[in-house]
């Protein structure tokens, strides 16, 4: 992993981490569920030269039922707009949940491309799809009405998951997502996130992409399929997860539930997978759902 450098960052010391890009999504901005202090210290403590959100980065969902938005998530934003006007290009790929967005592709806000479909190009020559992965969930397309509501049973997983690790916290206990443990456990999650992963990774081959790169599905993944480099982001619900590329095209996923601040000093980000991708054939056959 790069050395972090110490950087002043709002009017503060603060040692970072650089990379060549990162990939976030699903931080769900406007609900309650959305971890905004962590991904805003995420982003404190990262540099990076291109910055992807792809998709579900504000929720209108759950907007347009009732009015969330904390003092975080507006910081959030503001904290986005700040790595714009510091040079970090940041490229906004709209979801499902941000699909109001879809209406302004090609604009910018504040210096945020709205892009559907980038393709990017890593420092090692690969071509890299970026999709939300919306457009690969049947439920979303065909049965909307549906989606909405799996949408209300999981925001209700979500404040239990809130007061469960309220409780947990008390007792000196980390952080522990409900409702990633109980798609995990469910057979019929299971079987959807591996139909998922071989729809995204057979559309990326179609369009003559080395790999892929997506989120919607609150997975943190990184493994080939059938010689597709498939990647998930994770999401800022559950996972507080990132991928990112270093200055040589490696690519990683960041795993931030398990970030340990200490005094004066950070760190260094954990990772959930951090081969080479030239490993990833052999990563691919013990991950294999």
């Amino acid at each position: 992993m790069d050395q972090p450098d110490l950087t002043d960052d709002d009017d503060s010391l603060v040692a970072v981490q650089r990379y060549r890009t990162l990939w976030i999504s699903d931080l769900h901005l406007g609900t309650a569920g959305c971890q905004a202090e962590a991904l805003l210290d995420f982003l404190r403590l990262t540099r990076c030269d291109t910055l992807y959100l792809v998709g579900d980065i504000v929720d209108g969902w759950q907007l347009r039922r009732h009015w969330h938005w904390p003092q975080a998530h507006n910081d959030v934003v503001q904290k986005l707009l700040r790595k714009v006007r510091k040079g970090t290009r940041v490229v906004f790929v709209p979801g499902n949940h941000d699909e109001f967005a879809r209406h302004f592709l090609g604009h910018h806000f504040g210096g945020i491309e709205v892009v559907d479909d980038p393709v990017h190009l890593t420092a090692d020559g690969r071509r890299l799809w970026i999709t939300h992965g919306d457009r690969f969930d049947g439920v979303v397309q065909c049965a909307r009405w549906l989606a909405h509501l799996g949408d209300h049973a999981y925001e209700l997983a979500l404040r239990l998951n809130w007061q469960l690790n309220r409780l947990r916290a008390r007792l000196g206990l980390p952080y522990w997502s409900l409702s990633r443990y109980l798609k995990l456990k469910v057979k019929r999650a299971v079987s959807y996130i591996g139909d998922f992963e071989q729809a995204v990774a057979r559309e990326a081959r179609r369009r003559g992409a080395d790999g892929v790169v997506c989120g919607h599905i609150h997975h943190a993944e990184l493994r080939e399929i059938d010689g597709v480099l498939y990647a998930n982001d994770g999401d800022w619900v559950e996972s507080l997860s990132a991928l990112a590329e270093h200055a040589d095209g490696r690519l990683e996923l960041l795993d931030w539930s398990a970030h340990a601040r200490l005094a004066g000093q950070a760190t260094p980000l954990p990772v959930l997978q951090a081969r080479p991708v030239s490993e990833l054939p052999a990563l691919a056959k013990e991950t294999a759902v």
